[in-house]
């Protein structure tokens, strides 16, 4: 045994420092003399150590995948895919703790696999799947050579990781199988660990790059820097590249870096994880039904392709910030047909050295309209993009703020026309049917120019208008009629304060009332979890401005009366703050919520200092562990139908 396990350890050693550090220390043929002397020392007595290489065999093909229910949680991570998004994450961070601090690493793009140690050994393998179920494929990781079998530490472990499969590895495969290749690199390594024959993931091998700790039963990790220190001690491959932020500006420059650095890496990415460090913050932060709050994915994916830039025109949007939009040549990205793409303001335009006739890169993603990314090269006749003086639509002069162009006249028509556009969408007034087109055509027909024209409209308003029958003007004045009984954050996002989206206009409609969130100070508005600096300042201006108090004051008298629905304070949750973890059988989740807030409780979605009671159904998770920790009093089905009055 003492054979064995020399051999064990010692072929273990040169596979961490082959597959891992990339810095093997011998030659393949001594590698191989030992494994093959370690098999035959093993057929012979019988014994086959835990940690024994040769248990990365694939084996033979499983029939299905069993399910796992992992010990916590796989969130997944919101994301953002503007600097205004992510800037708005390392704000609501920055309410929480001033000093906190933030790990910026890559996301690669491949299938995120979840490790379970107990006592020190490897005994299984899952995928994410829903984040609190995956498959077991044990059978399958076995043949990655990227992670030990064996660790020091001896108590319950979860490590998470991605499977990927490397560019140049990728390109060899498809060499020696052009009868059937890999369509690209994320598909191939989730196709090899998915794959019901284990010998098949052999054949692509693939890797796992591990980046978190899932879960510790014994004193857990207490920061991101901590976590990937105790997976690189502990033998499991991790990528070179961490940074560690304080600033805004800094987890920017952290992005860019990775962004550029992406190109020349040999694993596919699609973005950065951001994540705060201290696991005390985290804590503190807490998670919504998906998502840690603490952490956040700035995406990159996108197709990109050349054009050349036609023409440059300038749009004016509702706060009258002018935008430069070019007329490319048409390319095709993401399976559609591009002739426009956009550019921030004309300091973007500037820094990234756009002129008519220069050949430009084009990215596409997320779904919005495309992005030019900066100028590949210049044509012998490219010109400079002019510098409006002016606002292109109305003539009034332009204020300059920052990288930004502004139109200084308020009542300027494409401004006018883009602030109703808003206040009848969808998540505000939700005036079905009322277009942009319509919009336009009311205000230079009929001069609709405030949010309180509308509700003067009467059906002699729509008479000569091309278009306009009958019941398509009834359905109109239904739509508008109907506006007038609005929730009040819907209101308050509809209205146009700046800087003011539907989760801060949730905030804010929790003081009850348009005169109550006028009346609220500076102070009170920073210590929102939503509101910063920029935006208070938006809100205060806002209602101090002379022409929007008329206005509020004219939408008032036209019956329009936000409101906000009245809470049942007395029951048997009264002053309850429940939070709902696992699966009821009697109800559905939302059932359940609906029934606390109707006998007077407030139903959360995370565990917090606020929380006073948790119901904790049937594979409750983290949450439950969270409670507990924090002395919450937790309920089971039971108990807490008895308090619904509805024990069977």
């Amino acid at each position: 045994m003492d054979r064995m396990r020399y051999l064990v350890d010692t072929l273990n050693k040169w596979a961490y420092e082959y597959y891992v550090q990339d810095a093997p220390s011998v030659s393949d043929r001594e590698y191989d003399a030992l494994y093959d002397e370690l098999k035959e020392l093993e057929r012979e007595t019988g014994v086959r150590l835990p940690d024994s290489p040769t248990r990365r065999v694939g084996g033979e093909p499983i029939k299905a995948f069993a399910r796992h229910t992992h010990i916590a949680p796989l969130f997944s991570l919101d994301k953002a895919v503007t600097e205004d998004e992510l800037s708005a994450f390392v704000t609501r961070v920055h309410k929480v703790d001033p000093d906190a601090r933030f790990t910026v690493e890559y996301k690669f793009d491949g299938l995120t696999m979840c490790l379970t140690y107990e006592d020190g050994r490897f005994v299984r393998a899952t995928t994410r799947g829903n984040g609190r179920e995956g498959e077991d494929v044990t059978a399958q990781a076995l043949t990655v050579r990227s992670f030990p079998l064996a660790i020091p530490y001896k108590g319950t472990l979860e490590v998470r990781g991605e499977a990927i499969i490397r560019l140049p590895v990728l390109e060899e495969y498809n060499r020696e199988h052009p009868d059937e290749p890999l369509k690209n690199a994320r598909n191939a390594a989730a196709g090899a660990i998915r794959n019901l024959d284990p010998k098949v993931t052999a054949s692509r091998h693939p890797e796992i790059i591990f980046y978190d700790v899932n879960y510790m039963s014994d004193a857990p990790v207490q920061s991101q820097q901590e976590a990937l220190a105790a997976l690189k001690k502990w033998g499991f491959q991790t990528f070179p590249f961490l940074r560690v932020c304080s600033t805004f500006d800094e987890v920017m420059d952290a992005v860019d870096e990775i962004e550029v650095g992406r190109k020349s890496i040999d694993v596919l990415t699609d973005g950065a994880v951001i994540k705060t460090d201290s696991e005390a913050v985290r804590r503190r932060m807490g998670y919504t039904d998906k998502f840690p709050r603490w952490a956040i994915a700035y995406k990159f994916e996108a197709e990109e392709a050349e054009a050349i830039v036609e023409k440059v025109v300038w749009q004016v949007g509702r706060t009258g910030k002018l935008t430069p939009l070019a007329f490319i040549s048409p390319v095709e990205l993401a399976g559609a047909t591009v002739r426009r793409a956009t550019l921030n303001n004309f300091g973007d335009l500037t820094r990234k050295d756009v002129k008519i006739g220069s050949r430009v890169l084009v990215r596409r993603s997320n779904e919005v309209i495309p992005e030019i990314l900066g100028a590949v090269s210049h044509a012998e006749g490219s010109v400079p993009v002019q510098k409006p003086t002016v606002c292109p639509a109305c003539g009034s002069p332009v204020e300059e703020v920052g990288a930004n162009l502004f139109c200084t006249n308020r009542h300027c028509p494409p401004r006018i026309v883009q602030k109703l556009t808003h206040y009848c969408s969808k998540n505000a007034a939700d005036v079905e049917g009322m277009s942009e087109a319509t919009l336009a055509l009311l205000h230079e027909r009929r001069g609709v120019s405030n949010f309180s024209d509308l509700y003067a409209l009467t059906k002699e308003s729509f008479a000569e208008l091309e278009g306009f029958k009958e019941k398509k003007i009834d359905n109109l004045l239904s739509a508008i009629d109907a506006s007038r009984h609005i929730p009040l954050d819907r209101f308050l996002y509809a209205i146009g304060i700046d800087g003011i989206g539907r989760v801060a206009a949730r905030d804010l409609a929790a003081f009850g009332s348009v005169e109550a969130v006028a009346a609220l100070t500076a102070e009170q508005l920073v210590a929102l979890e939503n509101v910063g600096d920029v935006t208070a300042n938006s809100v205060l201006r806002y209602f101090a401005d002379e022409e929007n108090k008329v206005e509020l004051a004219r939408l008032k008298a036209a019956g329009v009366v936000p409101f906000v629905e009245k809470r049942v304070t007395e029951g048997a949750f009264a002053g309850e703050n429940v939070v709902l973890t696992g699966g009821l059988a009697s109800m559905t989740r939302s059932e359940a919520q609906q029934k606390i807030e109707a006998l007077g409780g407030t139903a959360q979605s995370s565990v917090t200092r606020k929380t006073t009671l948790v119901i904790a159904g049937t594979d409750a998770g983290s949450k439950l562990e969270k409670a507990r920790a924090l002395g919450i009093r937790i309920l089971d089905e039971q108990e807490f139908l008895a308090m619904l009055g509805e024990t069977t």
